[in-house]
């Protein structure tokens, strides 16, 4: 039974590599072969070889300076990291609050089978994003330092304990988690909280990775004696790579504790959260009037509530409603040597200078593309908004400017952002953010015409609109390919007529386009969409 229910954990952990959610079928064996071979350039190729790359610069410099269980701390803390947040995620989603949970639960098997096959599940999680980082840095020692019995056999022990360490921290961090998403009554919002704390750590590591590293080596022996003196284990998790008997064995045995630990956690907690139902808040009935929503306003708060419920939807589709927003506050902050440096590397007039920087901050509405996969999203419940008493161009419309809303907020503070940083006219600097409000509405209008255009309907995982679509691309690049035809019309023609008048003539443009591209969505767009 253990091996059934782990070759189940194997297909689920690889489901999209055996099956093609667009097609609702499964892979041929060329296909499935070829994501593995992809999957395999991806993680051991380009991010293993990154790691490679990190590890022997490093790696010699700590060496001649008789520092090499240093450089085992810092790769090996550097696998921990990455190996818990890569695989917390899972943690949370398949050991505790997996959707079949019910299901292996009524079945006659035991719960500690259920979980042991969980558990290697997620064990197998860390492996793959701790091995990137810890393997090729074991490998680039013994390059470096040179083989020996104790180097060899100390090295495959520090692989298990960092892959043991990640599990505990994974199953620690996932089981708080999930014990705070149980009683949320929107659990995207956890999971988007979390995604973007991650992904601005990752960010703010990878600036700061190579100061950090270079502080680290010419600092190394003053970080090291306090290491020793103020965190003895450390030095001793250290030591292990460099084939230290003693340490593997400490940090083995203790490896060994906290798996013990794990599986006690597990079976005490593992029924009190996949058995439970969620928090249900006891409300008391209090009679009250409901204000009347028009038909439109009623389609844009439920485009509002499928929006939020997501975490998959709002991670790919509205993520730029952040970055738009942190551009321009980086406007204010650092945009005047952003200015200075541009124009002096291409040797631009100030005019030039906004109108590129005004097509820059135009380029980012391709980061908030809501109304593209709206109508997809729909899905087999496309009969609703069709059997509604309401015209299909409300629907539409309601979808467009949900997008609309969510974007002219953010693109306007950050044109103004950039209109303030630029020294140029009174009548340009308006037409930044005239350019940009109107390039905003052309977006949000070429969403959902795409949408129209390019529907998927029979899906089985929303995933497979929101970021597979064939519409996403296209609008993406499209909306970059015409950003940069726009910055080359001006340096190449448009100069011509000034920055003012160039903007004022592509605002002109852009909205005659917007207007006519709404005409086709109230008509042909409207009877495809009813058709669908």
């Amino acid at each position: 039974m253990l091996g059934i229910l782990l070759k189940k954990q194997f297909t689920e952990l690889f489901r999209n590599f055996f099956y093609d959610s667009r097609k609702n079928k499964m892979r041929s064996k060329v296909q499935i072969a070829a994501w593995f071979v992809f999957y395999f350039v991806i993680m051991v190729v380009f991010l293993g070889g990154m790691f490679a790359v990190l590890s022997f610069s490093i790696c010699e410099p700590l060496l001649q300076a008789d520092m090499g269980w240093l450089y085992f701390l810092f790769m090996g803390m550097t696998a921990i990291l990455l190996g818990t947040f890569g695989s917390v995620f899972s943690t949370y989603a398949e050991l505790y609050l997996s959707r079949d949970n019910d299901l292996l639960l009524s079945l006659p098997i035991p719960v500690k089978t259920i979980i042991t096959a969980r558990l290697m599940n997620v064990y197998l999680m860390g492996v793959m994003y701790s091995g990137i980082v810890i393997l090729p840095a074991i490998i680039v020692y013994w390059i470096v330092a040179g083989i020996t019995v104790s180097r060899v056999i100390c090295g495959i022990l520090l692989f298990l304990i960092v892959t043991v360490f990640v599990l505990f921290l994974s199953c620690l961090l996932g089981w708080v988690v999930a014990k705070i998403s149980v009683r949320l009554k929107n659990k995207s919002y956890i999971t988007v909280m979390l995604s973007l704390l991650f992904i601005g750590g990752y960010y703010y590591f990878y600036a700061r990775v190579n100061g950090l590293i270079q502080i680290l080596i010419l600092n190394a022996v003053m970080y090291g004696e306090k290491i020793k003196g103020a965190a003895y284990g450390l030095y001793l998790f250290g030591r292990i790579g460099e084939g230290d008997w003693t340490a593997a064995i400490i940090f083995t045995v203790t490896s060994v504790i906290l798996f013990a630990v794990i599986l006690r956690i597990l079976i005490h907690s593992f029924l009190s959260i996949a058995a439970f139902g969620g928090y249900t808040e006891k409300v008391r009935y209090v009679e009250k009037q409901v204000r009347v929503k028009s038909p439109f306003r009623a389609l844009l708060f439920k485009e509002l509530a499928r929006f939020t419920s997501s975490a998959n939807y709002m991670l790919n589709c509205g993520l730029g409603v952040v970055f738009i927003t942190v551009c321009g506050i980086m406007l204010l902050i650092r945009g005047h040597e952003f200015i200075d440096l541009f124009g002096q590397v291409f040797s631009l007039t100030q005019d030039a200078l906004a109108v590129i920087l005004c097509m820059l901050i135009c380029m980012l509405t391709s980061m908030s593309d809501t109304a593209v996969p709206s109508v997809s999203l729909e899905g087999k419940s496309i009969w609703i908004p069709q059997s509604l008493p309401v015209e299909p161009k409300t629907v539409l419309r309601a979808k467009m400017t949900l997008q609309l809303i969510m974007t002219a907020v953010p693109i306007v503070f950050a044109s103004v952002c950039a209109a303030m940083i630029v020294d140029v006219s009174v009548v340009l600097k308006l037409m930044i953010i005239v350019f940009s409000l109107v390039f905003t509405v052309f977006s949000a209008v070429c969403g959902i015409v795409l949408g129209i255009r390019m529907p998927s309907m029979n899906w089985t995982n929303e995933i497979a609109v929101i970021k597979r679509g064939a519409a996403m691309p296209i609008i993406i690049f499209g909306t970059w390919l015409l950003v940069a035809v726009l910055a080359a019309g001006y340096l190449l023609l448009g100069y011509t007529i000034g920055a003012a008048g160039y903007l004022l003539f592509c605002s002109v443009l852009f909205a005659g386009c917007s207007a006519a591209l709404l005409r086709w969505l109230d008509t042909r767009g409207s009877q495809i969409f009813a058709g669908l």
